[in-house]
């Protein structure tokens, strides 16, 4: 059974319309969430300044995660493998496999991320920036696992290949 609302009409996200995250080494650009594609979507556009963390080792029960490279490298966990992508390529990370991404040491990447079926994840990504800012700490996260489909999860080789990094890793919600 489909969730994407058969009523949806087609959209078109303009620039001034795009509200922007920003970090010192991530900013992500809010594309459209769910509820402006009739739920069959979500989509952003994250920058990674050289070697920063994007998104800790998680998986989504209800969807697939697409990650296009607009450009520079990216390094991504899918299932237990680590692996690189450059400019052009793309990554499709299906539902309840673990996966996360980061820019390798010496490279920044930017990213297109759609996440389809959508799932309303805007706030999701405000509450992270509230946890970069030091307004909430990093185990709020474990609140809102459900809500947002985002549920954490442990990942040996994700943290042997981050640890070759030089800038620390976010710290991850403990389960």
């Amino acid at each position: 059974m489909s969730t994407v609302d058969s009523a949806a009409v087609p959209v078109i996200i303009r620039t001034g319309q795009v509200e922007t995250l920003a970090s010192e080494m991530v900013t992500a650009h809010l594309l459209a969430d769910a509820s402006a594609t009739g739920h069959a979507l979500s989509s952003l556009r994250v920058k990674l300044h050289r070697g920063a963390d994007g998104a800790a080792p998680h998986r989504h029960r209800r969807s697939s995660e697409l990650f296009y490279v607009l450009g520079g490298t990216v390094q991504l966990l899918a299932g237990p493998d680590v692996l690189t992508a450059t400019r052009g390529e793309l990554i499709v990370v299906p539902p309840g496999v673990p996966h996360a991404f980061a820019a390798p040491p010496g490279a920044g990447t930017e990213l297109l991320i759609v996440i389809t079926p959508g799932v309303e994840r805007f706030e999701y990504f405000r509450h992270l920036a509230r946890i970069a800012r030091g307004e909430q700490p990093p185990a709020s996260l474990l609140t809102v696992q459900e809500r947002y489909d985002t549920h954490f999860c442990d990942s040996p080789p994700w943290q042997a290949a981050r640890a070759a990094t030089s800038i620390p890793a976010r710290p991850e919600p403990r389960r």
